[in-house]
């Protein structure tokens, strides 16, 4: 640059141009190179890593290395030399201060961001965790709120769930039973077979509310006989004599016919059952499993089945005081209660994170104005280094005017008050 403005000089002045010019005539092809070096590299790695940590620092010191050049130019016309060069020292000392918090800066911005991928590695575990067990207390919390919903303490608990069990497997049974009669019942009605994995499953459901339902009949009626009630009485009893008829016949008339074949070999075709010893034995067979069931578990645990029917609570003697209960574990509330109280964590956290990020580089900003206000008016206009990102956005003053007439006096004032700036109050 400097080359090609000398060849408009003539000749004679070239020597004087060349020597007035030397201060600065280096510059410009170390600016270059130094601007090179941080923005290329040989991989991506190492070009992302200069352009991050080496650009703004080298484009701090170029910038300062310019002005502090071209102050020399200005030192034969300034007053108060000494005082200058103090500002003008104290400002690369600000500079090159700048670049060291910037790298701090860095660092810590990323050691801020490793701790934040930490917390949400953490809270996603904690989910996950949180999850799992809830997963798991599911069924005996939902146990749980069933007993306190619509128990009171005392629920006989092994015969409830006893007569659950007892019905799915007495209807698990009919259903194999029942189902080639059903097959070639519907068959001739509709005219087609029709598909086992649709009628097994409403044959099963249809068994089990019936099996179910003669255990509540029978509770019912006894109800009835202890009460005197003789209208329940006739009713129940009718309706019972109902129910038994149609298990007899569809449901244990099967197992009957199922063991004619053995009786008939064991007495020599002597036996042979007929209608009513069919009948009978099916009876007999019926009333012998539901009296069992009933006096081992049933007369138990079907009061707790029509309670939960009619949503009422088992009324067992005197009134028990109910024990206070325990805390219950929450599924979801204590991971969303944590993610609430992390709320504000995150926002300052972000807050701090972004004044990492922000500050180093406007400290730099900063660095490279004072360089140059420094040539133009012997003091900084920042205050470094920045304590906070809220410093930085309001450290803008407002400069005004110096009074007409004002002397030398009153300019070295400034300019001491504009040393005493830069050192932070210590002049």
């Amino acid at each position: 640059m400097f080359e090609s403005l000398q060849a408009l000089v003539p000749a004679e002045w070239r020597g004087a141009f060349a020597f007035l010019t030397a201060p600065l005539a280096w510059i410009p092809d170390w600016h270059v190179a130094m601007i090179n070096f941080a923005w290329y590299g040989d991989t991506l790695g190492e070009v992302l890593f200069k352009r991050t940590v080496v650009l703004l620092p080298m484009m701090l010191v170029v910038v300062g290395v310019w002005a502090t050049m071209a102050s020399l130019y200005t030192l034969p016309f300034r007053s108060r030399r000494g005082q200058f060069l103090t500002v003008l020292s104290i400002s690369w000392w600000d500079a090159l201060r700048t670049v060291w918090l910037y790298w701090a800066g860095m660092v810590r911005f990323f050691a801020v961001l490793l701790g934040w991928i930490w917390e949400l590695l953490r809270l996603g575990v904690r989910l996950l965790v949180t999850a799992i067990k809830g997963t798991f207390r599911s069924p005996l919390t939902f146990l749980d709120w069933t007993s306190r919903s619509y128990f009171k303490p005392g629920v006989p608990w092994v015969a409830f769930l006893a007569l659950l069990l007892w019905c799915t497997v007495e209807a698990t049974i009919f259903m194999y039973t029942l189902s080639p009669t059903l097959t070639e019942v519907l068959a001739g009605i509709t005219g087609f077979e029709p598909d086992p994995r649709v009628m097994g499953p409403i044959l099963w459901i249809f068994l089990y509310l019936l099996i179910l339902g003669s255990f509540a009949c029978i509770q019912v009626l006894g109800e009835a006989i202890r009460n005197r009630r003789i209208t329940e009485i006739v009713q129940m009893s009718f309706v019972e004599l109902s129910v038994m008829f149609f298990e007899v016949i569809f449901l244990y008339r099967e197992l009957i016919d199922a063991i004619t074949p053995w009786i008939a070999q064991q007495t020599g075709e002597s036996v042979r059952l007929g209608l009513a010893s069919t009948l009978a034995l099916a009876s007999f067979g019926w009333v012998g499993v539901r009296g069992m069931t009933w006096f081992l578990f049933g007369r138990f645990g079907t009061p707790a089945v029509l309670s939960i029917l009619a949503r009422d609570t088992i009324k067992q003697g005197e009134p028990v005081v109910e024990a206070p209960q325990a805390v219950q574990p929450a599924v979801w509330k204590e991971a969303i209660a944590a993610l609430k109280a992390e709320a504000d964590y995150f926002k300052k956290e972000a807050r701090y994170a972004f004044e990492l990020l922000t500050l180093p580089v406007l400290q730099l900003l900063a660095a490279a104005v004072n360089a140059v206000v420094v040539v133009i008016m012997s003091r900084p206009m920042f205050v470094l280094p920045f304590k906070n990102l809220n410093q930085a956005l309001a450290a803008t003053p407002r400069w005004t005017r110096a009074p007409e007439g004002a002397g030398d006096a009153d300019a070295g004032t400034e300019l001491d008050n504009a040393t005493g700036l830069a050192t932070g109050g210590v002049k």
